[in-house]
């Protein structure tokens, strides 16, 4: 029977838009890990891409169709990616490594690099670059992306030894970070993925079956704080991020993961608007009480609130799933949309 909280809820919504209602994933929320230990988060093994590369190769039926490039990404504030170069350096060699004006590129397979062990050098100083690699296939639709394709991504990155950070303390985890097979095939691998712009959400496409993504698979988990999130490679990216169920067979390798941005506007996606007598931060508050809150560096912040399906649902660990109430809010603390995963 709904409950106090529903008819609140319900109150805050514009009538004229409908609410699209999807299911949240039934997966348990993955532990949030996001980082792994290399030698040097910024100078990559040219003989672990290399083994990457294989790698897609010999798993290429996750995604027949598709290309491989590898990408630079932003690791700080600062850090500006047009006109970085690269090379490839050993003991007596080097080799330029064209960069695309997107900032990917491909590896060319030399023999005496290999011989020397060599490293893949970025002009940008250490700390400054993540990486990933970049799998596409053709005929995905704007705004989406190929759940194969993801899978195929994780395994060739962990593979290649992309995933970085900064701090030595983290080595412990061992195979848990650094074997594709336990990273890509475990709720638990979390292999950071990162939209073209900042998300408000997430749906995947199966056939008929469609699904929202959780609360806790956006924003690396919604668990950062500003001690855990410099050794994320999501540091300047937080609101970009997201977890795909690359773990979960149900879903089929061309289940499409479509992208609710936060410039979107409401209507997109079964998103809604929010009632202007409800529409700020301080009426939301005094609703709902306090929320689930992240806040990134452009000021925007998203805030979750749970409350009881009406018809309930068990997660994969068996307890009931709640309900969640998401809200985008501007940098003048205006509420943008909203969007809810069970009727209310």
């Amino acid at each position: 029977m709904p409950n106090a909280q529903h008819f609140c809820l319900h109150g805050l919504l514009l009538s004229a838009l409908a609410c699209c209602a999807g299911a949240a994933t039934g997966q348990q929320s993955p532990a949030q890990v996001t980082v792994t230990a290399t030698r040097d988060p910024v100078d990559k093994s040219y003989r672990k891409m290399l083994a990457g590369m294989d790698r897609f190769e010999r798993d290429r039926a996750l995604a027949p169709n598709a290309t491989l490039r590898f990408e630079l990404l932003p690791r700080l504030p600062t850090t500006r990616l047009d006109g970085i170069t690269l090379r490839v350096v050993g003991d007596t060699m080097a080799l330029p490594v064209a960069v695309a004006p997107d900032h990917t590129f491909t590896l060319e397979r030399d023999g005496e690099a290999l011989r020397q062990d060599a490293a893949l050098v970025a002009s940008s100083k250490t700390s400054t670059l993540t990486w990933r690699a970049q799998v596409r296939s053709p005929s995905v639709p704007p705004g989406m992306r190929r759940l194969g394709d993801l899978r195929l991504e994780c395994l060739v990155g962990v593979q290649a030894g992309l995933v970085s950070n900064n701090a030595n303390v983290f080595a412990w985890l061992g195979a848990l970070l650094t074997d594709p097979d336990r990273v890509c095939a475990s709720p638990d691998g979390n292999y950071l993925l990162f939209a073209d712009r900042p998300l408000f959400g997430a749906t995947l496409r199966d056939g008929a079956r469609t699904e929202q993504l959780p609360f806790a698979m956006l924003y690396a988990g919604g668990t950062q704080t500003s001690d855990t999130l410099p050794f994320c490679d999501c540091q300047v990216l937080l609101d970009r991020s997201y977890y795909a169920p690359l773990w979960d067979r149900r879903w089929s390798d061309d289940t499409l993961v479509q992208f609710d941005y936060m410039d979107d506007p409401p209507g997109a996606a079964g998103t809604v608007a929010v009632a202007d007598t409800h529409r700020d931060t301080e009426r939301m508050r005094a609703a709902l009480g306090p929320a689930a809150v992240v806040r990134f560096d452009s000021g925007y912040q998203v805030w979750r609130y749970r409350y009881p399906r009406l018809t309930p649902k068990p997660s994969a660990n068996g307890k009931p799933d709640d309900a969640e109430f998401v809200v985008l809010f501007g940098p003048d603390g205006l509420a943008r949309k909203a969007r809810l995963t069970d009727p209310l």
